[in-house]
């Protein structure tokens, strides 16, 4: 990985981005389906949730938006086309089932945004570029599940909408530690920056 990094950066690759003024959190489905025992989307990310619970505290702290994303799916249905019919796994979020549950801590509070998605980007056919034009954000602390999946996805989005993306590494997990890995120092180079929770934890002020 480490040559990796260095190839990218000897070929133009890997600038910083750096953050803004109006940083957000952005958490991007955590929910019981990654963390409950028998769930076909089950990973070891438990470390990743505390840190992501810390990130959501502080900017509560210090009045930073936080924003949750989730799955939801009506059953039966055809929404989520072509990525459900990809992922047959993903009907664990469809509504009723609890495995689309949020968790105790971190979960939204009253008031704060939910966006409801369909795709793996969060920013994909829902009104979160919108809102978080709204409320002035110009940077966007990407936090949750998984690192190759939605995380990656909205990070990308994050950038092609005009929102500097933090995607905060120690914050986000995924079904095994290679594909995180892979999937940040990419992410690095071409996307976002990868931060650890301390920067992350430092920015919100």
């Amino acid at each position: 990985m480490s040559d990796l990094s260095e190839d990218y950066l000897r070929h133009g690759f890997a600038a910083r981005l750096g953050a803004g003024e109006r940083p957000a959190v952005l958490v991007i489905d955590v929910c019981a389906a990654y963390l409950t025992d028998g769930s076909p989307l089950r990973a070891p990310v438990e470390e990743a949730v505390r840190a992501t619970a810390r990130l959501v505290e502080r900017a509560r702290d210090v009045g930073r938006p936080v924003v949750f994303t989730r799955v939801s799916y009506r059953p039966g249905s055809a929404d989520g086309g072509l990525f459900r019919r990809k992922v047959p796994a993903l009907n664990a979020f469809e509504e009723g089932n609890p495995m689309g549950d949020f968790l105790a801590d971190p979960a939204p509070l009253p008031g704060e945004v939910v966006v409801t998605k369909q795709y793996a980007s969060g920013f994909h056919g829902t009104s979160l570029a919108a809102t978080l034009t709204a409320q002035c954000v110009d940077t966007v602390l990407i936090t949750g599940l998984t690192t190759s999946g939605c995380v990656r996805a909205t990070a990308t989005d994050a950038l092609q909408y005009g929102f500097r993306p933090l995607v905060v590494a120690d914050a986000c997990g995924d079904r095994d530690r290679r594909l995180h890995e892979a999937n940040l120092l990419d992410l690095d180079a071409k996307y976002a920056d990868v931060i650890d929770l301390d920067r992350a934890l430092s920015i919100l002020r």
